[in-house]
């Protein structure tokens, strides 16, 4: 009776093996739904570019206004918010915070600058445009006003020399 009981037990035990199918479907729809979601994210157009309705009528670098009125434009880097992050896949990215200054008589309603990450020589190591004004907290600068920036810049290895920043306007939009 001890045995016929044990041999039921191994027998339910050799039932159970194989494969679930219901457990094969649900990974099967998890790796579609994360395959949709990466093609879905990777055709997103990103946002930083800004479209060309926003510097449209703009004074740009090597204009004679553009001499004239960067003068009054002031940009500096404030080191208390300069940061740098390491990412998953090893690489440091630069988070640099700042500060505009209207120092001018004009509205500014756009601005663009090339932020770039130089090394202890001065030599530029990675650079980027950015548009910084408009943004998603303001639409002007009037004058005698101060904002706030922050920019980031990807792509450092743990060893670079990532010394100073260095902010250059390259258009500006007045009212």
């Amino acid at each position: 009776m001890f045995w016929s009981n044990m041999e039921s037990v191994f027998e339910k035990e050799k039932e159970k093996k194989g494969v679930n199918k219901i457990l094969l479907a649900g990974i099967l729809a998890a790796i579609v739904l994360i395959a949709g979601a990466f093609w879905a994210i990777s055709t997103i157009k990103p946002i930083v570019g800004h479209d060309d309705k926003t510097l449209e009528g703009a004074y740009f670098e090597g204009s004679l206004e553009f001499a004239e009125y960067t003068k009054e434009i002031i940009i500096s880097t404030n080191t208390d918010r300069l940061m740098q992050s390491l990412t998953g896949l090893g690489s440091v990215t630069m988070h640099i915070g700042g500060s505009v200054y209207n120092k001018g008589e004009k509205t500014l309603t756009a601005i663009q600058v090339n932020v770039g990450v130089i090394d202890s020589e001065s030599r530029v190591m990675k650079e980027k445009k950015f548009i910084l004004l408009p943004n998603s907290e303001r639409d002007r600068l009037n004058p005698g006003e101060t904002m706030n920036v922050n920019v980031n810049i990807g792509g450092f290895s743990t060893e670079d020399d990532r010394a100073n920043v260095q902010w250059k306007v390259t258009a500006m939009k007045f009212d």
